[in-house]
């Protein structure tokens, strides 16, 4: 699996998250500067060899407007770690409305979970409250920050002393 590398702009704040051959090329057109590469891993070509970068950073300034995290099925079971969050299954997940939507529950980050087949038709039309079930963890509206500290505690540490700021911009290139 292809390492993904942290762009950071030039106050140090993350702007995107790109494949290695976009970062090299940034680097190669002195756009940007290596501030971290990966340990042991480089990146060869016929005639040079690089260092993986990890995380580089902007040589100017790029204004990127607000974009919020969106909500979607994706984001809400990756949100939940694609478990119930009313007894724990990892199976036949479903999204579950905490407060019915006909008792006026909105479909907003606060008000939607994961839940098993089996408690959410439990659950039906009432709150969890009303049929004793009780929920592992508050819904809550996660930032990007949240899924971007979660992948580099999986896949990319060098990227952790340079996520304790703000992450709202981030953009994720395929």
């Amino acid at each position: 699996m292809e390492k993904r590398v942290l762009v950071l702009n030039l106050d140090h704040s993350p702007v995107a998250v790109v494949s290695p051959q976009k970062a090299i090329v940034l680097l190669l057109l002195e756009k940007a500067n290596c501030l971290s590469v990966y340990d042991l891993l480089q990146i060869r070509t016929v005639s040079r060899s690089f260092a993986y970068p990890a995380v580089i950073c902007l040589n100017h300034y790029k204004n990127i407007p607000y974009r919020g995290v969106l909500l979607n099925r994706v984001n809400l079971f990756r949100r939940d770690r694609g478990e119930c969050q009313y007894c724990g299954s990892k199976k036949q997940l479903t999204i579950d409305h905490v407060v019915p939507r006909s008792k006026g529950g909105k479909s907003n980050w606060t008000n939607l979970t994961t839940a098993c087949h089996r408690c959410n038709v439990l659950k039906g039309d009432k709150t969890p409250e009303q049929v004793g079930l009780t929920m592992q963890t508050k819904p809550f509206k996660p930032s990007l920050a949240y899924f971007l500290s979660e992948y580099a505690e999986r896949q990319a540490e060098e990227w952790l002393p340079f996520l304790n700021g703000k992450v709202e911009n981030l953009k994720f290139e395929v």
